[in-house]
């Protein structure tokens, strides 16, 4: 029977789960996995911000990917004769309406939320709200800079902030992608991205050198990374809930990646 769940419910388990005041945390969620939850995914929003209280931040993931090329599939299965009119006008990044592709209705909403903050990157934006949410949204404005050293992940990680994964597993885990940016190992490379965005107010379609998107072993690190003792896991709702702190989760990435990766 499927659970049903209030923001009251929501706010007792999150502080079971590992939320506390005050805490930087990345949300990952999927709000279909926790049950019926009684005003969706803005009971999930309050109740995150029940527990964290003024001092805490929430950040999730708010990418809008779809403005990549389409000769990388991010559009489905189109016709190539169809590339080049995308490229000529899908719509420019435009953080306060550009929607989220594909990370669920409670990052959706959390963009648009009253004093919430999204970041600049066209493609792979973050939004944060809190009190730290302006400062880990800064710095992603730098195209070729998606998960490295000063991006959102990496202020996290200054702020010795924690992660959170509501139903979601760890090849959402978006930290690890910081990982993926400090480790080195054979084979690591650059690809070519491209995104409509708005130079002096004008559309351009540009091309940028990222680190290559790879989340391909991102289960098999977070079974390791568990295997440590590390991850604190409960249930919220019919979810399976993970918190960690990013910190150890990094760094423990860095050293896998680097003796596993190949």
């Amino acid at each position: 029977m499927q659970s049903i769940l209030t923001r009251k419910d929501l706010a007792k388990m999150l502080a079971q789960a590992g939320v506390e005041a005050g805490q930087q945390v990345m949300v990952h969620t999927s709000l279909k996995s926790l049950g019926y939850v009684v005003g969706g995914a803005q009971a999930v929003i309050e109740a995150l911000q029940d527990v964290l209280g003024p001092q805490g931040t929430m950040m999730m993931p708010t990418q809008s990917w779809k403005n990549l090329d389409p000769e990388v599939g991010v559009h489905g299965d189109v016709p190539r004769e169809w590339w080049p009119i995308i490229r000529e006008n899908y719509p420019a990044y435009d953080k306060r309406i550009t929607p989220t592709s594909t990370m669920g209705a409670v990052a959706e909403m959390l963009r648009t939320w009253p004093g919430a903050v999204r970041s600049d990157h066209p493609a792979r934006s973050v939004t944060a709200l809190g009190k730290n949410a302006a400062y880990l949204a800064a710095g992603h404005d730098t195209l070729e800079n998606i998960f490295g050293e000063g991006s959102p992940i990496a202020r996290l990680y200054e702020l010795d902030g924690a992660v959170l994964l509501l139903g979601v597993g760890y090849n959402k885990n978006t930290s690890l992608h910081l990982a993926d940016a400090r480790a080195e190992y054979p084979g690591k490379h650059l690809s070519t991205d491209h995104s409509a965005v708005l130079v002096n107010g004008v559309r351009q379609w540009v091309a940028y050198d990222t680190l290559y998107v790879d989340g391909e072993d991102f289960l098999d690190i977070g079974a390791a990374f568990e295997a440590t003792g590390a991850v604190k896991v409960t249930r919220i709702g019919d979810a399976e809930v993970r918190w960690m702190k990013q910190r150890a989760l990094v760094d423990f990435a860095v050293e896998w990646m680097e003796k596993n990766r190949k």
